[in-house]
């Protein structure tokens, strides 16, 4: 019994690890478009 609970703790913690990279390296989200505030080249300080 207590080879199933290590092998499905493994399992979860393995899918959690997989969703977090292909989350931070894979699927890149549509990033909001910063407005410049002035006159410093466009990079949105001031």
């Amino acid at each position: 019994m207590n080879t199933i609970i290590q092998n499905i703790l493994a399992f979860t913690v393995l899918a959690f690890a997989i969703v977090f990279l292909v989350k931070k390296f894979v699927w890149k989200p549509k990033k909001k478009s910063v407005k410049a505030c002035g006159g410093d080249g466009g990079c949105g300080c001031s």
